[in-house]
């Protein structure tokens, strides 16, 4: 038995996805006749209240095309210094908008509210302009922490306050809004853009949204086109998101549940060092000099169990709806004997 747990992406299709897939009614999204996908764009704005979506192939796609249609090139983009959209996204924001990154220090990839004041650049020539805030909900490099709606709304508040546009990335929003018992609606209504993945969490084999207003949507639907990302018959994708946002969230909770006991057995165990708080689906831990990262991970291959480095001496595990009980059980033992 193979176990992977490198990341939540790897999951396939459930039956009753694949069957909703099948069935999917399509048509040429370019020219805006798939059903699927208007159905589906319809459904998680409504979901986040907001007023349109747009279907995106990836997050990063969604992250980069909500950066351009809210910024000019030469202003710049406030974001914690573990973002995704900084750190894994290619330099996409200087390369597709011309924008340059503020970084801030926040505690797992959380920015504290009160630290964005000072982050915006002054009206002098010298500097950029301050243009965006994107905070990341969970935070994949904080090992899933998730933000207090309260801190969402501070932040929100300051970008109202001062003229600045509020992006979340929520690639892994759902994991945040079971953990915390969050309403969609109320979480988001605070931003004026948000990008969701339907391949992580939610189990769907490819696909992304970003949602906004509907004129907000009108300039990414643009944008999406320079990036090539028109699709033709995608509607087969799109039941699938659909499908995944009708079955498979409150299910979340049970991969939070299999990650904490992952977390609270490598907490006792010699060759860890430290696990990072364990709030969703994925498990950050570092190891004590008696193994490399190499070591570690071929120890754990040895066994059938994937997993992958996350920095100097740091792992990571994600748990996911095809990680089961029976898998979990086989993980903790092969854990305890190494």
């Amino acid at each position: 038995m193979t176990i992977d747990l490198r990341s939540d992406t790897v999951t396939k299709p459930t039956p009753g996805m694949l069957e909703a897939m099948y069935s999917a009614a399509v048509g040429d999204d370019v020219f805006g006749e798939d059903p699927s996908i208007n159905a589906l764009e319809a459904k998680a704005a409504a979901m986040f209240n907001q007023e349109a979506g747009l279907f995106c192939p990836s997050g990063t796609m969604t992250n980069q095309i909500a950066i351009n249609v809210q910024t000019n090139p030469g202003e710049e983009v406030i974001c914690e210094q573990y973002a995704h959209l900084y750190r894994y996204e290619g330099g996409g924001a200087s390369a597709n908008s011309g924008c340059s990154i503020r970084l801030i220090k926040g505690d797992r990839g959380m920015i504290d509210p009160a630290a964005i004041p000072g982050e915006i650049n002054p009206a002098d020539d010298h500097f950029p302009i301050t243009r965006l805030v994107a905070v990341e909900n969970t935070s994949n490099k904080g090992g899933g922490s998730c933000y207090r709606l309260a801190d969402l709304k501070a932040i929100g508040q300051t970008c109202q306050e001062k003229g600045l546009n509020y992006h979340l990335d929520g690639a892994r929003v759902f994991n945040a809004l079971v953990k915390t018992g969050t309403d969609p609606g109320e979480m988001g209504r605070l931003f004026t853009s948000i990008s969701i993945c339907l391949s992580k969490g939610l189990g769907a084999p490819v696909g992304s949204l970003l949602l906004g207003s509907k004129a907000l949507i009108k300039r990414g639907h643009r944008r999406r086109k320079l990036m090539g990302g028109g699709m033709r018959q995608a509607g087969y994708l799109a039941a699938a998101g659909s499908y995944a946002l009708d079955h498979h969230i409150e299910r979340l909770a049970e991969d939070h549940q299999r990650a904490k006991t992952i977390g609270d057995t490598l907490a006792g165990l010699p060759f860890v060092d430290h696990v990072m708080p364990v709030e969703t689906n994925i498990i950050v831990f570092g190891l004590t000099d008696r193994f490399t990262t190499d070591e570690f991970l071929g120890r754990l291959e040895s066994h059938g169990i994937k997993a992958v480095a996350f920095g100097p001496q740091l792992i990571r595990l994600v748990t996911h709806l095809d990680f089961t009980d029976d898998m979990l059980t086989e993980t903790i033992d092969v854990l305890k004997k190494i």
